[in-house]
C-alpha cells in the first residue's frame, strides 16, 4: 500500500490527500515531523519537506504538484482536471495560487507561528506576522468570493484540483479559528459543498493534543 509522509497542518499534505481520496486510491498515512530533519527522511526529499509519496514498487515522489499530475496520470478517472486545456489550465492556475499566494501570505505564518513556535519552544508568535496573515487572509477570501459568484466550484461545474487546493488551505486557517464564516456568505457555501465530500471530511477529523480546532471545525451545517 502507498505511504504518504505527512504532518497534520500541511496544506500541501492536505491537498494530496484529497486527491488519493478522490481517486480511491488505498494508502498509509506516516507523520513526519519536518522540523526533526531524519536522515531518513531527508534521503527521500532532501528538500525535507511534506508531502512524500512512496509507492508499492518503493519509487518515491515528492513535490506538491508534480505528485498532484502524477497521480492524475496514474488514476486518471475520476479527472480532477476537467474539460477542454483552457479549463484545465484554470484549474492548474487555481491550484498555483492557493498553493503560492495563498500558501506563502497566510497559511505559513498562521501554521509557523501559531502551532510550530509552540512544538519547537522558539519563543511567543510574532504579533505583526499574524496580523499580516489576517489582513492578507481578506484578499484571498474576496477572490474566492468573486470565484463563486460565477461558478458552482472554483474552476468551474465540478470538483476539480483547485477545490481541493483550496480547501487544504481554509481546512488549516480553520483549525486556528481564523475565519469568520459569518462574513463570507459565498466562501461558506462553497466550504459547505466541498465539506460534504468524503475526502475534505477525512482531513477534519485531525487533532493535535494540546490544540483543539473550533466547535464548527468538522460541522456540515455551520
Amino acid at each position: 500500500m502507498p505511504i504518504l509522509y505527512h504532518h497534520w497542518l500541511s496544506p500541501a499534505a492536505r491537498f494530496v490527500r484529497v486527491l488519493l481520496l478522490e481517486k480511491r486510491i488505498d494508502f498509509t498515512l506516516r507523520l513526519e515531523k519536518e522540523w526533526e530533519r531524519r536522515p531518513a527522511f531527508l534521503a527521500l526529499n532532501p528538500a525535507g519537506e511534506v508531502p512524500v509519496l512512496v509507492m508499492d514498487d518503493g519509487n518515491t515522489y515528492s513535490g506538491v504538484m508534480a505528485i498532484a499530475e502524477y497521480i492524475e496520470e496514474i488514476v486518471p478517472e475520476p479527472p480532477l482536471l476537467i474539460g477542454d486545456a483552457d479549463a484545465r489550465y484554470e484549474a492548474r492556475r487555481l491550484v498555483g495560487w492557493f498553493h503560492t499566494k495563498l500558501g506563502s501570505e497566510v497559511s505559513r505564518h498562521v501554521v509557523s507561528e501559531k502551532l510550530f513556535k509552540r512544538f519547537l519552544g522558539i519563543g511567543e508568535p510574532d504579533s505583526e506576522a499574524i496580523r499580516c496573515a489576517s489582513h492578507n487572509l481578506k484578499t484571498h477570501l474576496k477572490y474566492i468570493s468573486h470565484l463563486t459568484e460565477r461558478r458552482h466550484y472554483l474552476a468551474g461545474a465540478q470538483f476539480t484540483m483547485a477545490d481541493a487546493a483550496a480547501a487544504a488551505h481554509i481546512s488549516v486557517i480553520d483549525y486556528f479559528g481564523d475565519i469568520h464564516f459569518e462574513d463570507w456568505p459565498q466562501v461558506k457555501e462553497w466550504y459547505v459543498r466541498v465539506k460534504s465530500r468524503r475526502s475534505i471530511r477525512a482531513l477534519l477529523e485531525d487533532r493535535i493534543t494540546g490544540l483543539r480546532p473550533p466547535a464548527h471545525y468538522q460541522d456540515l451545517d455551520f
